[in-house]
Protein backbone atom coordinates (compact mmCIF):
# COMPACT_ATOMS: atom_id res chain seq x y z
CA UNK A 1 0.00 0.00 0.00
CA UNK A 2 0.87 3.64 -0.54
CA UNK A 3 1.72 6.34 2.07
CA UNK A 4 -0.92 8.70 1.59
CA UNK A 5 1.72 11.33 3.74
CA UNK A 6 1.17 14.84 1.47
CA UNK A 7 3.86 17.38 1.85
CA UNK A 8 2.94 20.93 2.82
CA UNK A 9 2.65 23.50 0.06
CA UNK A 10 6.16 25.31 -1.11
CA UNK A 11 5.97 28.77 -2.10
CA UNK A 12 8.32 29.65 -4.68
CA UNK A 13 10.00 33.26 -4.55
CA UNK A 14 11.49 33.74 -7.88
CA UNK A 15 9.88 33.36 -11.30
CA UNK A 16 12.23 31.33 -12.46
CA UNK A 17 13.82 28.64 -10.22
CA UNK A 18 17.40 28.28 -11.11
CA UNK A 19 17.62 24.46 -10.40
CA UNK A 20 15.69 24.82 -13.56
CA UNK A 21 19.31 25.55 -15.20
CA UNK A 22 20.74 22.93 -13.09
CA UNK A 23 18.97 20.03 -13.60
CA UNK A 24 17.79 20.66 -17.42
CA UNK A 25 20.57 21.49 -19.80
CA UNK A 26 18.01 21.88 -22.71
CA UNK A 27 16.68 24.95 -21.06
CA UNK A 28 20.19 26.78 -21.33
CA UNK A 29 19.89 27.15 -24.81
CA UNK A 30 15.90 27.98 -24.64
CA UNK A 31 16.61 30.91 -22.79
CA UNK A 32 19.71 32.45 -25.06
CA UNK A 33 16.66 31.56 -28.09
CA UNK A 34 13.63 32.87 -26.24
CA UNK A 35 15.86 36.17 -25.54
CA UNK A 36 16.95 36.67 -29.03
CA UNK A 37 13.38 35.87 -30.01
CA UNK A 38 11.89 38.24 -27.58
CA UNK A 39 14.34 41.11 -28.68
CA UNK A 40 13.64 40.90 -32.29
CA UNK A 41 9.83 41.17 -31.36
CA UNK A 42 10.05 44.32 -29.43
CA UNK A 43 11.81 45.68 -32.71
CA UNK A 44 9.26 44.61 -34.51
CA UNK A 45 6.09 46.18 -32.32
CA UNK A 46 7.88 49.13 -32.42
CA UNK A 47 8.46 49.19 -36.21
CA UNK A 48 4.86 48.00 -36.64
CA UNK A 49 3.62 51.21 -34.60
CA UNK A 50 6.20 53.44 -36.11
CA UNK A 51 4.71 52.42 -39.78
CA UNK A 52 1.17 52.24 -38.63
CA UNK A 53 1.34 55.47 -37.70
CA UNK A 54 3.51 56.94 -40.79
CA UNK A 55 0.62 55.51 -42.85
CA UNK A 56 -2.68 57.72 -41.26
CA UNK A 57 -0.57 60.37 -40.94
CA UNK A 58 0.44 60.64 -44.35
CA UNK A 59 -3.38 59.89 -45.50
CA UNK A 60 -4.51 62.57 -43.43
CA UNK A 61 -2.03 64.86 -45.57
CA UNK A 62 -2.85 63.30 -48.71
CA UNK A 63 0.46 61.76 -49.50
CA UNK A 64 0.66 60.61 -52.89
CA UNK A 65 -0.51 56.82 -53.47
CA UNK A 66 2.84 55.91 -54.92
CA UNK A 67 4.62 56.99 -51.75
CA UNK A 68 1.66 55.34 -49.02
CA UNK A 69 1.77 52.03 -50.77
CA UNK A 70 5.40 51.81 -49.85
CA UNK A 71 4.56 52.44 -45.98
CA UNK A 72 1.80 50.29 -46.43
CA UNK A 73 4.06 47.17 -47.99
CA UNK A 74 6.44 47.82 -45.21
CA UNK A 75 3.81 47.90 -42.77
CA UNK A 76 2.67 44.48 -43.92
CA UNK A 77 6.00 43.10 -43.68
CA UNK A 78 6.46 44.15 -40.40
CA UNK A 79 2.53 42.38 -39.39
CA UNK A 80 4.57 39.13 -41.49
CA UNK A 81 7.97 39.31 -39.00
CA UNK A 82 6.28 39.29 -35.99
CA UNK A 83 3.44 36.34 -37.48
CA UNK A 84 6.62 34.68 -37.88
CA UNK A 85 8.27 35.41 -34.73
CA UNK A 86 5.22 33.93 -33.12
CA UNK A 87 5.58 30.93 -35.04
CA UNK A 88 9.09 30.47 -34.32
CA UNK A 89 8.67 31.27 -30.21
CA UNK A 90 6.18 28.35 -29.97
CA UNK A 91 8.65 26.02 -31.55
CA UNK A 92 11.42 26.66 -29.80
CA UNK A 93 9.51 26.60 -26.90
CA UNK A 94 7.46 23.20 -27.39
CA UNK A 95 10.59 21.37 -28.98
CA UNK A 96 12.91 23.15 -25.41
CA UNK A 97 9.64 21.33 -23.32
CA UNK A 98 9.66 18.14 -25.03
CA UNK A 99 13.94 17.60 -24.52
CA UNK A 100 13.46 19.50 -20.82
CA UNK A 101 10.47 16.87 -20.19
CA UNK A 102 12.75 13.90 -20.97
CA UNK A 103 15.75 15.48 -19.13
CA UNK A 104 14.05 15.60 -16.25
CA UNK A 105 12.09 12.04 -16.13
CA UNK A 106 15.50 10.55 -17.10
CA UNK A 107 17.03 12.59 -13.95
CA UNK A 108 14.04 11.82 -11.39
CA UNK A 109 14.59 7.71 -12.06
CA UNK A 110 18.57 8.06 -11.52
CA UNK A 111 18.00 10.40 -8.61
CA UNK A 112 15.35 6.87 -6.79
CA UNK A 113 18.31 4.68 -7.83
CA UNK A 114 20.74 7.02 -6.12
CA UNK A 115 18.41 7.41 -3.13
CA UNK A 116 17.76 3.71 -2.64
CA UNK A 117 14.48 1.54 -2.17
CA UNK A 118 14.63 3.06 1.61
CA UNK A 119 14.05 6.23 0.46
CA UNK A 120 11.03 4.93 -2.25
CA UNK A 121 10.05 2.39 0.38
CA UNK A 122 8.79 6.00 2.74
CA UNK A 123 7.43 7.74 -0.14
CA UNK A 124 4.02 7.55 -1.98
CA UNK A 125 4.95 5.56 -5.50
CA UNK A 126 1.50 6.38 -7.00
CA UNK A 127 2.46 10.40 -6.08
CA UNK A 128 5.93 10.18 -7.52
CA UNK A 129 4.43 8.77 -10.73
CA UNK A 130 1.63 11.61 -10.97
CA UNK A 131 4.45 13.83 -10.83
CA UNK A 132 6.65 11.88 -13.42
CA UNK A 133 3.56 11.39 -15.72
CA UNK A 134 1.11 14.39 -15.93
CA UNK A 135 3.28 16.83 -13.72
CA UNK A 136 5.87 17.33 -16.35
CA UNK A 137 3.81 17.09 -19.06
CA UNK A 138 1.91 20.08 -17.82
CA UNK A 139 5.70 21.70 -18.07
CA UNK A 140 4.08 22.34 -21.97
CA UNK A 141 2.27 25.44 -20.60
CA UNK A 142 5.22 26.34 -18.24
CA UNK A 143 7.11 26.50 -21.43
CA UNK A 144 5.37 27.65 -24.36
CA UNK A 145 3.56 30.16 -23.03
CA UNK A 146 4.95 31.39 -19.24
CA UNK A 147 8.71 31.26 -19.45
CA UNK A 148 8.95 33.09 -23.49
CA UNK A 149 6.03 35.82 -21.86
CA UNK A 150 8.35 36.10 -18.76
CA UNK A 151 11.56 37.32 -21.12
CA UNK A 152 9.39 39.15 -23.38
CA UNK A 153 8.45 41.27 -20.60
CA UNK A 154 12.14 41.32 -19.43
CA UNK A 155 13.42 42.51 -22.67
CA UNK A 156 10.05 44.69 -24.07
CA UNK A 157 8.62 46.50 -21.12
CA UNK A 158 11.62 48.74 -20.65
CA UNK A 159 12.55 49.02 -24.13
CA UNK A 160 8.90 50.15 -25.28
CA UNK A 161 8.65 52.76 -22.22
CA UNK A 162 11.99 54.22 -23.11
CA UNK A 163 11.08 54.88 -26.65
CA UNK A 164 7.57 56.16 -25.23
CA UNK A 165 9.59 58.83 -22.79
CA UNK A 166 11.38 59.60 -25.62
CA UNK A 167 8.84 60.66 -27.80
CA UNK A 168 6.73 62.34 -25.21
CA UNK A 169 8.00 61.87 -21.54
CA UNK A 170 4.58 62.88 -19.92
CA UNK A 171 3.41 59.66 -21.67
CA UNK A 172 5.98 57.40 -20.59
CA UNK A 173 5.62 59.06 -16.77
CA UNK A 174 2.27 58.04 -16.71
CA UNK A 175 2.87 54.80 -18.05
CA UNK A 176 5.89 54.32 -15.63
CA UNK A 177 3.64 55.74 -12.62
CA UNK A 178 0.75 53.30 -13.10
CA UNK A 179 2.76 50.27 -14.60
CA UNK A 180 3.84 48.60 -11.16
CA UNK A 181 -0.05 48.47 -10.35
CA UNK A 182 -0.42 45.01 -12.72
CA UNK A 183 2.32 43.35 -10.59
CA UNK A 184 1.30 44.44 -6.75
CA UNK A 185 -2.20 42.90 -8.17
CA UNK A 186 0.02 39.99 -9.82
CA UNK A 187 1.64 39.00 -6.56
CA UNK A 188 -1.80 39.47 -4.55
CA UNK A 189 -3.49 37.09 -7.14
CA UNK A 190 -0.52 35.09 -7.72
CA UNK A 191 -0.11 34.41 -3.89
CA UNK A 192 -4.30 33.28 -3.89
CA UNK A 193 -3.32 31.22 -7.34
CA UNK A 194 -0.62 29.21 -5.50
CA UNK A 195 -2.65 28.10 -2.72
CA UNK A 196 -5.56 26.90 -4.79
CA UNK A 197 -3.35 25.01 -7.18
CA UNK A 198 -0.81 23.91 -4.73
CA UNK A 199 -4.39 21.96 -3.05
CA UNK A 200 -5.73 21.16 -6.16
CA UNK A 201 -2.36 19.12 -7.09
CA UNK A 202 -2.20 17.47 -4.05
CA UNK A 203 -5.68 16.60 -4.15
CA UNK A 204 -4.92 15.06 -8.04
CA UNK A 205 -1.54 13.38 -5.87
CA UNK A 206 -4.14 12.00 -3.06
CA UNK A 207 -7.07 10.87 -5.49
CA UNK A 208 -3.88 8.31 -7.57
CA UNK A 209 -3.08 7.18 -4.43
CA UNK A 210 -5.83 6.08 -3.35
CA UNK A 211 -6.68 4.56 -6.65
CA UNK A 212 -3.77 2.61 -6.78
CA UNK A 213 -4.87 1.47 -3.14
CA UNK A 214 -7.97 -0.08 -4.12
CA UNK A 215 -6.88 -1.75 -6.97
CA UNK A 216 -4.51 -3.29 -5.47
CA UNK A 217 -6.30 -4.62 -2.28
CA UNK A 218 -9.49 -4.76 -4.00
CA UNK A 219 -9.66 -8.97 -3.86
CA UNK A 220 -9.00 -7.59 -0.07
CA UNK A 221 -11.62 -5.53 0.14
CA UNK A 222 -14.37 -7.74 -1.67
CA UNK A 223 -13.81 -10.38 0.87
CA UNK A 224 -14.50 -7.67 3.85
CA UNK A 225 -17.17 -6.72 1.97
CA UNK A 226 -15.87 -2.81 2.15
CA UNK A 227 -15.17 -2.17 -1.32
CA UNK A 228 -18.47 0.12 -1.44
CA UNK A 229 -16.21 2.32 1.27
CA UNK A 230 -13.48 2.78 -1.03
CA UNK A 231 -15.58 3.77 -3.64
CA UNK A 232 -17.01 6.20 -1.60
CA UNK A 233 -13.82 7.44 -0.79
CA UNK A 234 -12.13 7.69 -4.33
CA UNK A 235 -15.91 9.53 -5.52
CA UNK A 236 -15.40 11.81 -2.46
CA UNK A 237 -11.67 12.77 -3.08
CA UNK A 238 -13.00 13.04 -6.67
CA UNK A 239 -15.13 15.40 -5.77
CA UNK A 240 -13.22 17.19 -3.78
CA UNK A 241 -10.08 17.28 -6.54
CA UNK A 242 -13.81 19.02 -8.84
CA UNK A 243 -13.92 21.37 -6.62
CA UNK A 244 -10.51 22.68 -6.46
CA UNK A 245 -10.19 22.49 -10.30
CA UNK A 246 -13.30 25.05 -9.71
CA UNK A 247 -11.44 27.19 -7.38
CA UNK A 248 -8.56 27.34 -9.57
CA UNK A 249 -10.60 28.27 -12.65
CA UNK A 250 -12.66 30.88 -11.04
CA UNK A 251 -9.29 32.88 -9.88
CA UNK A 252 -8.07 32.23 -13.08
CA UNK A 253 -10.58 34.40 -14.73
CA UNK A 254 -10.80 36.85 -11.99
CA UNK A 255 -7.03 37.78 -12.15
CA UNK A 256 -7.34 37.97 -15.71
CA UNK A 257 -10.34 40.37 -15.50
CA UNK A 258 -8.45 42.36 -13.09
CA UNK A 259 -5.90 42.63 -15.07
CA UNK A 260 -7.57 43.40 -18.26
CA UNK A 261 -9.32 46.27 -16.09
CA UNK A 262 -6.35 47.83 -15.21
CA UNK A 263 -4.70 47.77 -18.14
CA UNK A 264 -7.33 49.41 -19.88
CA UNK A 265 -7.92 52.16 -17.40
CA UNK A 266 -3.95 52.69 -17.41
CA UNK A 267 -4.30 52.93 -21.64
CA UNK A 268 -7.27 55.09 -21.33
CA UNK A 269 -5.39 57.63 -18.73
CA UNK A 270 -2.49 58.16 -21.49
CA UNK A 271 -5.26 58.42 -23.98
CA UNK A 272 -6.88 61.11 -22.53
CA UNK A 273 -3.59 62.95 -21.71
CA UNK A 274 -2.68 62.91 -25.38
CA UNK A 275 -6.25 63.60 -26.17
CA UNK A 276 -6.14 66.94 -24.24
CA UNK A 277 -2.78 67.91 -25.94
CA UNK A 278 -3.69 67.55 -29.40
CA UNK A 279 -6.54 69.84 -29.03
CA UNK A 280 -4.38 72.70 -27.12
CA UNK A 281 -1.41 71.56 -29.78
CA UNK A 282 1.19 71.03 -27.62
CA UNK A 283 1.50 67.75 -29.22
CA UNK A 284 2.03 66.67 -32.41
CA UNK A 285 -0.19 63.72 -34.37
CA UNK A 286 1.96 61.74 -35.21
CA UNK A 287 3.68 61.88 -32.16
CA UNK A 288 0.23 61.32 -29.81
CA UNK A 289 -0.84 58.94 -32.12
CA UNK A 290 2.72 56.76 -32.25
CA UNK A 291 2.78 56.53 -28.61
CA UNK A 292 -0.45 56.05 -27.82
CA UNK A 293 -0.70 52.75 -29.96
CA UNK A 294 3.05 52.00 -27.94
CA UNK A 295 0.94 52.08 -24.73
CA UNK A 296 -0.76 48.74 -24.74
CA UNK A 297 2.68 47.35 -25.59
CA UNK A 298 3.86 48.58 -22.97
CA UNK A 299 1.15 46.86 -20.82
CA UNK A 300 0.64 43.32 -22.93
CA UNK A 301 3.95 41.15 -21.54
CA UNK A 302 2.86 41.86 -17.70
CA UNK A 303 -0.52 41.08 -18.32
CA UNK A 304 0.46 37.87 -20.06
CA UNK A 305 2.71 37.25 -17.65
CA UNK A 306 -0.28 37.07 -14.77
CA UNK A 307 -2.41 35.30 -17.36
CA UNK A 308 -0.29 32.23 -18.43
CA UNK A 309 0.85 31.90 -14.89
CA UNK A 310 -2.34 30.14 -14.22
CA UNK A 311 -1.62 27.99 -17.42
CA UNK A 312 1.71 26.99 -16.13
CA UNK A 313 0.94 26.40 -11.79
CA UNK A 314 0.45 22.98 -12.37
CA UNK A 315 3.62 22.63 -14.17
CA UNK A 316 4.94 24.77 -11.54
CA UNK A 317 3.57 22.60 -8.60
CA UNK A 318 5.26 19.51 -10.43
CA UNK A 319 8.89 20.62 -11.01
CA UNK A 320 9.01 21.59 -7.11
CA UNK A 321 8.41 18.11 -6.15
CA UNK A 322 10.80 16.72 -8.84
CA UNK A 323 13.50 19.26 -7.74
CA UNK A 324 12.64 17.96 -4.25
CA UNK A 325 13.86 14.16 -4.78
CA UNK A 326 16.71 15.43 -7.19
CA UNK A 327 18.20 17.63 -3.93
CA UNK A 328 18.27 14.68 -2.00
CA UNK A 329 19.67 12.70 -4.54
CA UNK A 330 22.71 15.61 -4.85
CA UNK A 331 22.80 15.56 -1.51
CA UNK A 332 22.98 11.73 -0.56
CA UNK A 333 25.76 11.52 -3.44
CA UNK A 334 27.75 14.72 -3.22
CA UNK A 335 30.69 13.57 -5.56
CA UNK A 336 31.52 16.50 -8.20
CA UNK A 337 30.45 15.40 -11.99
CA UNK A 338 30.95 17.54 -15.46
CA UNK A 339 27.59 18.21 -16.33
CA UNK A 340 24.29 18.01 -16.71
CA UNK A 341 22.29 15.81 -13.53
CA UNK A 342 25.45 12.89 -13.73
CA UNK A 343 26.52 13.02 -10.15
CA UNK A 344 23.28 11.91 -8.80
CA UNK A 345 24.33 8.44 -9.99
CA UNK A 346 28.26 8.90 -10.56
CA UNK A 347 31.06 9.30 -8.21
CA UNK A 348 30.66 5.76 -6.19
CA UNK A 349 33.18 3.27 -6.22
CA UNK A 350 32.88 0.53 -9.09
CA UNK A 351 32.53 -2.58 -8.23
CA UNK A 352 34.56 -5.72 -9.28
CA UNK A 353 31.69 -8.32 -10.74
CA UNK A 354 31.95 -11.37 -12.24
CA UNK A 355 31.93 -10.70 -15.67
CA UNK A 356 35.13 -8.01 -15.68
CA UNK A 357 38.95 -8.47 -14.99
CA UNK A 358 39.86 -8.95 -11.37
CA UNK A 359 36.46 -10.28 -10.79
CA UNK A 360 35.20 -10.52 -7.47
CA UNK A 361 35.69 -13.38 -5.51
CA UNK A 362 31.90 -12.61 -3.56
CA UNK A 363 32.85 -12.98 0.52
CA UNK A 364 30.07 -11.73 2.12
CA UNK A 365 31.65 -10.51 5.80
CA UNK A 366 29.22 -8.79 8.47
CA UNK A 367 30.32 -7.67 11.78
CA UNK A 368 27.90 -6.06 14.33
CA UNK A 369 25.67 -5.43 11.47
CA UNK A 370 22.62 -3.65 13.42
CA UNK A 371 19.51 -2.85 11.14
CA UNK A 372 17.83 0.48 12.09
CA UNK A 373 13.86 0.05 11.84
CA UNK A 374 12.60 3.32 12.68
CA UNK A 375 13.53 4.41 16.07
CA UNK A 376 14.87 0.86 17.00
CA UNK A 377 17.58 -1.24 16.23
CA UNK A 378 18.47 -5.02 15.75
CA UNK A 379 20.17 -7.23 17.55
CA UNK A 380 23.84 -7.20 16.03
CA UNK A 381 24.57 -9.93 13.49
CA UNK A 382 28.09 -11.60 12.66
CA UNK A 383 28.56 -14.02 9.39
CA UNK A 384 30.82 -14.79 6.65
CA UNK A 385 29.17 -16.08 3.24
CA UNK A 386 32.05 -17.63 0.56
CA UNK A 387 31.93 -18.64 -2.42
CA UNK A 388 30.67 -22.57 -2.83
CA UNK A 389 28.42 -22.24 0.10
CA UNK A 390 24.41 -21.83 1.58
CA UNK A 391 24.39 -19.54 4.51
CA UNK A 392 21.27 -20.18 6.09
CA UNK A 393 19.43 -17.11 8.20
CA UNK A 394 16.96 -18.20 10.52
CA UNK A 395 14.67 -17.16 13.69
CA UNK A 396 11.59 -16.10 14.57
CA UNK A 397 9.50 -13.43 13.08
CA UNK A 398 10.74 -9.99 13.92
CA UNK A 399 14.28 -10.76 14.54
CA UNK A 400 15.58 -8.97 11.22
CA UNK A 401 15.94 -12.19 8.62
CA UNK A 402 14.63 -9.83 5.90
CA UNK A 403 16.22 -6.71 7.34
CA UNK A 404 19.55 -8.04 7.04
CA UNK A 405 18.50 -8.45 3.17
CA UNK A 406 17.24 -5.28 3.17
CA UNK A 407 20.38 -3.81 4.34
CA UNK A 408 22.46 -5.25 2.32
CA UNK A 409 20.53 -4.21 -0.82
CA UNK A 410 20.46 -0.71 0.30
CA UNK A 411 16.82 -0.44 1.63
CA UNK A 412 17.61 0.11 5.32
CA UNK A 413 20.00 1.53 6.88
CA UNK A 414 22.56 -0.32 9.52
CA UNK A 415 25.26 0.03 11.77
CA UNK A 416 28.82 -1.93 12.40
CA UNK A 417 30.48 -2.94 9.20
CA UNK A 418 29.27 -5.27 5.48
CA UNK A 419 32.38 -5.71 3.31
CA UNK A 420 32.03 -7.79 0.07
CA UNK A 421 35.86 -8.44 -0.69
CA UNK A 422 37.18 -6.21 1.76
CA UNK A 423 34.93 -2.87 0.01
CA UNK A 424 31.88 -1.93 2.11
CA UNK A 425 28.98 -2.93 0.61
CA UNK A 426 27.57 1.04 1.41
CA UNK A 427 30.19 2.07 -1.42
CA UNK A 428 28.65 -0.99 -4.14
CA UNK A 429 25.56 -0.97 -6.23
CA UNK A 430 23.70 -3.56 -5.13
CA UNK A 431 22.83 -4.35 -9.06
CA UNK A 432 26.71 -4.89 -9.39
CA UNK A 433 26.98 -7.75 -7.30
CA UNK A 434 23.25 -8.87 -5.84
CA UNK A 435 20.96 -11.21 -6.82
CA UNK A 436 18.00 -11.18 -4.94
CA UNK A 437 14.61 -12.61 -4.68
CA UNK A 438 12.17 -10.98 -2.16
CA UNK A 439 9.23 -12.65 -0.75
CA UNK A 440 6.90 -9.90 -3.03
CA UNK A 441 7.94 -11.40 -6.51
CA UNK A 442 8.06 -7.56 -8.13
CA UNK A 443 6.87 -8.74 -11.17
CA UNK A 444 6.27 -6.09 -13.95
CA UNK A 445 3.71 -6.17 -17.11
CA UNK A 446 5.22 -8.45 -20.27
CA UNK A 447 6.81 -11.27 -21.26
CA UNK A 448 7.76 -14.26 -18.40
CA UNK A 449 11.73 -13.45 -20.48
CA UNK A 450 11.55 -9.83 -19.66
CA UNK A 451 11.32 -10.30 -16.44
CA UNK A 452 13.48 -13.04 -15.65
CA UNK A 453 16.05 -11.02 -17.90
CA UNK A 454 15.20 -8.03 -15.67
CA UNK A 455 18.09 -5.59 -15.81
CA UNK A 456 19.83 -7.40 -18.67
CA UNK A 457 20.15 -5.09 -22.04
CA UNK A 458 21.03 -8.28 -24.03
CA UNK A 459 19.81 -11.57 -22.19
CA UNK A 460 20.38 -15.11 -23.43
CA UNK A 461 17.78 -17.11 -24.51
CA UNK A 462 19.50 -20.15 -23.00
CA UNK A 463 20.01 -18.30 -19.46
CA UNK A 464 16.83 -17.60 -19.43
CA UNK A 465 15.73 -21.05 -20.16
CA UNK A 466 17.81 -22.68 -17.66
CA UNK A 467 17.59 -20.01 -14.83
CA UNK A 468 13.21 -21.24 -15.15
CA UNK A 469 14.62 -24.81 -14.94
CA UNK A 470 16.58 -24.21 -11.83
CA UNK A 471 14.09 -22.46 -10.12
CA UNK A 472 11.46 -25.47 -10.79
CA UNK A 473 9.43 -23.38 -13.71
CA UNK A 474 10.71 -24.83 -16.82
CA UNK A 475 6.81 -25.24 -17.72
CA UNK A 476 6.29 -21.57 -18.13
CA UNK A 477 6.59 -20.48 -21.63
CA UNK A 478 9.13 -17.46 -21.71
CA UNK A 479 7.44 -15.63 -23.91
CA UNK A 480 4.11 -15.43 -22.32
CA UNK A 481 2.89 -12.16 -21.37
CA UNK A 482 1.95 -10.92 -17.77
CA UNK A 483 -0.38 -8.19 -16.77
CA UNK A 484 0.56 -5.89 -13.98
CA UNK A 485 2.53 -6.84 -10.99
CA UNK A 486 2.60 -10.89 -12.28
CA UNK A 487 -0.90 -10.93 -13.25
CA UNK A 488 -1.89 -13.97 -15.05
CA UNK A 489 0.42 -16.68 -12.85
CA UNK A 490 -0.77 -18.14 -9.76
CA UNK A 491 1.75 -17.03 -6.64
CA UNK A 492 3.78 -19.97 -6.80
CA UNK A 493 4.40 -19.44 -9.73
CA UNK A 494 5.34 -16.09 -9.91
CA UNK A 495 7.78 -16.38 -6.77
CA UNK A 496 9.15 -19.04 -9.00
CA UNK A 497 10.12 -16.43 -11.96
CA UNK A 498 11.53 -14.23 -9.59
CA UNK A 499 13.39 -16.73 -7.67
CA UNK A 500 14.53 -17.74 -11.61
CA UNK A 501 15.14 -13.84 -12.00
CA UNK A 502 17.93 -14.30 -9.45
CA UNK A 503 19.24 -17.15 -10.90
CA UNK A 504 19.83 -15.97 -14.30
CA UNK A 505 21.65 -12.04 -12.80
CA UNK A 506 24.14 -14.69 -11.33
CA UNK A 507 24.31 -17.35 -14.34
CA UNK A 508 24.66 -14.05 -16.61
CA UNK A 509 27.99 -13.35 -14.53
CA UNK A 510 26.29 -9.85 -13.18
CA UNK A 511 26.17 -11.33 -9.39
CA UNK A 512 28.29 -13.18 -6.84
CA UNK A 513 26.19 -12.92 -4.51
CA UNK A 514 22.67 -14.99 -4.77
CA UNK A 515 20.16 -14.17 -2.18
CA UNK A 516 16.61 -15.90 -1.17
CA UNK A 517 14.33 -14.59 1.13
CA UNK A 518 11.59 -17.37 1.79
CA UNK A 519 11.85 -18.42 -1.43
CA UNK A 520 9.89 -21.76 -1.04
CA UNK A 521 6.67 -20.31 1.00
CA UNK A 522 4.09 -20.71 -1.56
CA UNK A 523 5.29 -24.12 -2.84
CA UNK A 524 4.65 -27.64 -2.09
CA UNK A 525 7.17 -29.79 -0.67
CA UNK A 526 8.02 -31.42 -3.70
CA UNK A 527 8.67 -28.28 -5.66
CA UNK A 528 10.97 -26.82 -2.60
CA UNK A 529 13.11 -30.07 -2.93
CA UNK A 530 13.57 -29.30 -6.46
CA UNK A 531 14.39 -25.51 -5.36
CA UNK A 532 16.86 -26.93 -2.37
CA UNK A 533 18.52 -28.97 -4.84
CA UNK A 534 19.02 -26.15 -7.85
CA UNK A 535 20.18 -23.45 -4.55
CA UNK A 536 22.98 -26.02 -3.80
CA UNK A 537 23.91 -26.66 -6.96
CA UNK A 538 24.54 -22.94 -7.87
CA UNK A 539 26.61 -23.00 -4.70
CA UNK A 540 28.90 -25.62 -5.74
CA UNK A 541 29.12 -24.06 -8.31
CA UNK A 542 30.77 -20.42 -7.04
CA UNK A 543 27.67 -18.76 -5.90
CA UNK A 544 27.63 -17.22 -2.77
CA UNK A 545 24.85 -18.11 -1.49
CA UNK A 546 22.03 -16.32 1.57
CA UNK A 547 19.26 -17.65 2.18
CA UNK A 548 15.91 -16.82 4.49
CA UNK A 549 13.78 -19.41 5.54
CA UNK A 550 11.65 -20.65 8.23
CA UNK A 551 11.66 -24.49 6.67
CA UNK A 552 13.07 -27.15 8.78
CA UNK A 553 14.05 -28.73 5.06
CA UNK A 554 16.10 -25.68 4.31
CA UNK A 555 18.93 -26.71 7.08
CA UNK A 556 19.55 -29.97 4.60
CA UNK A 557 21.48 -27.79 1.92
CA UNK A 558 23.03 -24.74 4.22
CA UNK A 559 26.62 -24.69 5.32
CA UNK A 560 26.57 -22.26 8.16
CA UNK A 561 23.53 -21.71 10.04
CA UNK A 562 22.76 -18.25 11.41
CA UNK A 563 20.65 -17.80 14.15
CA UNK A 564 18.87 -14.82 15.25
CA UNK A 565 17.05 -14.17 18.09
CA UNK A 566 14.14 -11.80 18.01
CA UNK A 567 15.40 -8.83 19.91
CA UNK A 568 15.18 -4.77 19.92
CA UNK A 569 17.68 -2.46 21.19
CA UNK A 570 16.64 0.98 21.36
CA UNK A 571 18.75 3.55 19.57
Amino acid sequence: MSNDTVEAPRTRSRPVDPRLVRYASASRGFFVAIAVIGAAQTLVIIAFAWLLTRAIVDAIDGVPWADLAVTLGWLAGAVAARAVLLWLREIVAARAAARVEAQLRAHLVEAVGTLGPGWLASRNTAQLAVTAGRGLDALDAYFGRYLPQLVQTVIATPVILAVMWWQDWISGLTVLLTLPLIPIFMILIGLATRAVQQKQWQTLQQLAARFSDTVQGLSTLKVFGRQHRAVDSIEKVTDTYRRETIKVLRVSFLSGFALEFLASIAVAIVAVSIGFRLLDGSIALFVGLFVLLLAPEAYLPLRQVGVQFHAAAEGVAATDDVFAVLDAARAASPAPATGGVPELVEGRPALRTASSAGAATGILELTGARVRRGERLLAPVDLRAAPGTVTLIEGPSGSGKTSILAALRGAAEFEGTAHLDGADVRSLPPSHWLAWAGQQPGLVAGSIRGNVALGDPAPEGRLVTRALELAGAGMLDPERVLGAQGAGLSGGQAQRVAVARAFHRHLAGRAPVIALDEPSAALDADTEERLWSSVRSLADDGATVLLVSHRASARRIADTVVALAAVEVDA
